[in-house]
């Protein structure tokens, strides 16, 4: 064997690390629907503060859509990195957290003085909560339900109000409490261990009957009529979805907790009670 054909296990190894660190890098597809998403946040904050709350909702719900795609295309495309995993999480604390509270305070809560920022800061930290129990307990909760009312659904609440209050020519003024009450409602709902249907079971893949895609057409159809106040209702009952679930789990003796038993990590264990 020629000399210059011996190469040691040392470098071998130190090869394959500097290939591997040369190949190291950011998925740029999955990541540009998690950058959009997070502009679609930013972008209702900025309309919130220059008092256009209809373009405000429509970025909180631009955000949901992209947030809901993010995941999906990086797993259709084997693209799945912790730095998107992490990326999510913060483009969902500024989309779904930061920016439904400072348009609650700004469209109605301002009026209501002390009351008001709590109840918009309340909100705030529930997502934050939300969002860093969910990233722990990632690998434990039952895939077909969320632990608690996602965020995304919960700004959707804080957003619906503000558009069909918009589309009927409410003022924010006058509706102070009720989004007093939405608020609170969504942030601390984030933080429950009520199960949410989480839709994750859905293939899509899957053929499904001919009466199902004129269901779909029929469905568009009636969205189209009053879309503020058909989004609304559907959120709204999504929204009490969640309780309606645990509420039957408890009546036919099933355990409410979405939380498996996790051996592996028993620090966490706290936080599946």
């Amino acid at each position: 064997m020629p000399i210059n054909d011996m190469t040691t296990p040392n470098e071998s190894l130190a090869t394959d690390a500097d290939t591997k660190k040369r190949r190291k890098g950011i998925y740029i597809l999955p990541n540009l629907f998690t950058l959009a998403a997070l502009f679609g946040g930013f972008y209702a904050i900025v309309m919130a503060i220059d008092g256009r709350f209809d373009m405000a909702t429509v970025g909180i719900f631009c955000a949901m859509v992209l947030d809901s795609l993010d995941g999906r295309v990086a797993r259709l495309t084997n693209t799945q990195s912790a730095f998107g995993e992490q990326m999510d999480s913060l483009a969902d604390m500024v989309s779904f957290g930061a920016a439904p509270a400072l348009m609650a305070y700004v469209w109605a809560l301002k009026g209501l003085g002390r009351w008001g920022w709590i109840a918009a800061f309340v909100y705030c930290s529930c997502a934050a909560l939300r969002l860093a129990r969910f990233n722990v307990n990632t690998c434990v909760v039952d895939k077909r339900y969320f632990q608690g009312l996602p965020s995304p659904a919960a700004a959707a609440l804080v957003a619906g109000l503000i558009w069909i209050s918009t589309d009927l020519n409410v003022t924010g003024a006058k509706m102070a409490w009720p989004m007093f009450v939405v608020s609170l409602y969504a942030g601390l709902t984030m933080v429950t261990n009520v199960p949410f249907y989480s839709f994750k079971d859905i293939q899509m893949k899957r053929s499904v009957p001919f009466v199902v895609m004129v269901l779909i057409a029929l469905g568009i159809a009636v969205i189209n009529l009053a879309p503020p106040i058909v989004m609304f209702s559907l959120i709204v009952t999504y929204g009490l979805s969640g309780y309606v679930i645990y509420v039957r789990r408890k009546i036919k003796g099933i355990p409410t907790s979405v939380i498996s038993i996790s051996t592996d990590e028993p620090e966490e264990r706290g936080l599946h009670q």
